[in-house]
């Protein structure tokens, strides 16, 4: 038997805002959150700019005194997902009241965690000096014995356990007591998508009741700054970094790395009616799609076959003929959240994918990247772009594509340009496809609809 699957929470950080109804006030004015970096001195790198989260402060979020001091060893991305998953479980009205669950009936094993969480940040200066200590110049090697004695007097135990790509998921089912399923997968840029796919299928056979599913990542280091510079994946727009970001122009260099996490409570239908009464859904997830291109790491296949195939497996499970209107002749889905990263081969290359999947509908499409206005926040992009099409359904809006001033003839989809779209006098949302496309070939995507009883 399989059941339907229903989102109840959502909780995002952004650099545009930590807070769904905030950031997507920022993102419907087309507001840009990229500039130059804070972390570290960047003043000679090729891209100095980044899109930051900033004013963070995991206090504002779990204010629980035994909880936050649990927390207080997390790192920057697992301190993220908690404070997303904090909103979502909020707003899900699984959380507690004046001490006391506000559903008794909560069996915290059958509550999963699903997450698409990226490695914590090394500890870059005490590494390298560690590294320094340990180097016979005469002899050119590393002496380990030193190396060793370094590491100890140098290094934090807590630190180092952080950098493990599984630290956000630990920290998260411990603050909200799920006993349940745990994974945590690591598929780059549709890391987060594909959490909440699989998430989203364990619920449908069964394996659990509820599931805090998204994800959480920040790069934006020396180390994880340097690697996508050096694979000229960035744009070098240093003089004019806002509006750097430029998804499906004929004038894009780059992405722009962000950061941040986005995290759902994903419920069983059947779930939620015997707690029914005090929140409603906020929409229905109704299908997912996964392949991998098997092409090349570094390149998407040029035919756009992954990603049409990720699409299409999504809509097939939804039960959406893509070629084919809707009644009253609408497209067969409202919206497309693209993944739109401002790379010239990704843009292109979904352009094509899409067009080959809905075919004569495809000029009907709107669709739109969020990376030009917050940046491309690697692992937790695909969750913060899914709640960008909830956000949609629930609003009847949709988020433009910013700094689209010079189309490019090979992306000649319908991209919302510059200005974010009111759909609600021809009969808002109901239908949303979200993608995301991780590096090595990793494709995903998800289908969510108007939750209706």
């Amino acid at each position: 038997m399989s059941r339907r699957v229903v989102i109840t929470g959502m909780g995002w950080i952004t650099p545009l805002g930590c807070g769904v109804e905030s950031a997507w006030r920022a993102l419907l004015e087309g507001r840009s959150a990229i500039g130059p970096v804070t972390r570290y001195d960047a003043s000679t790198f090729a891209t100095n700019f980044a899109a930051e989260v900033r004013g963070f402060r995991l206090s504002d979020f779990i204010t629980d005194p035994a909880r936050l001091a649990a927390c207080r060893d997390a790192g920057l991305h697992a301190q993220y997902a908690l404070a997303a998953a904090a909103m979502a479980w909020e707003q899900s009205g699984l959380g507690t009241r004046n001490g006391e669950p506000r559903y008794a009936g909560l069996n915290p094993r059958r509550v999963g965690v699903y997450l698409g969480a990226g490695e914590g940040c090394l500890d870059y200066p005490n590494f390298v000096a560690t590294n320094l200590a340990s180097w016979d110049a005469g002899s050119r090697t590393v002496d380990a014995r030193r190396w060793a004695e370094a590491a100890l007097a140098r290094m934090d135990t807590r630190r180092e356990l952080e950098q493990e790509p599984n630290a956000a998921l630990t920290h998260v089912a411990s603050a909200f007591g799920c006993r349940g399923p745990a994974f945590n997968c690591m598929t780059a840029c549709a890391a987060s998508t594909q959490a909440v796919g699989e998430a989203f299928e364990m619920l449908r056979r069964g394996d659990a009741d509820v599931m805090l599913a998204g994800g959480s990542h920040s790069m934006i280091h020396l180390l994880g700054m340097t690697g996508f510079i050096r694979l000229t994946a960035m744009s070098t727009r240093r003089e004019t970094p806002e509006s750097a970001a430029r998804p499906f122009d004929q004038t894009r260099d780059g992405f722009v790395m962000g950061e941040g996490a986005g995290v759902l409570v994903l419920e069983t239908l059947e779930h939620f009616e015997n707690r029914k009464g005090e929140v409603e859904p906020l929409a229905e997830l109704i299908g997912y799609g996964s392949s991998a291109d098997a092409f090349r790491i570094t390149d998407m296949h040029p035919e756009g076959k992954g990603p049409a195939s990720a699409m299409s497996r999504a809509l097939r499970q939804a039960g959406i003929d893509p070629r084919e209107p809707r009644e009253g002749g609408r497209a067969p889905v409202d919206y497309v959240s693209a993944h739109g990263t401002g790379t010239s081969e990704n843009d292109s290359i979904e352009t094509r994918a899409i067009r080959q999947v809905f075919g004569p509908q495809a000029p009907r499409l709107a669709v739109s990247s969020i990376k030009s206005m917050m940046g491309h926040l690697i692992q937790a992009a695909g969750a913060v772009e899914l709640m960008t099409c909830v956000q949609a359904i629930r609003t009847g809006w949709l988020p433009p594509t910013m700094n689209l001033q010079r189309p490019d003839p090979v992306c000649d989809l319908d991209y919302i340009p510059n200005r974010a779209r009111n759909l609600n006098p021809t009969g808002g949302v109901e239908v949303c496809l979200s993608n995301s496309f991780g590096f090595g070939g990793q494709n995903d995507t998800l289908v969510v609809r108007r939750y209706r009883p």
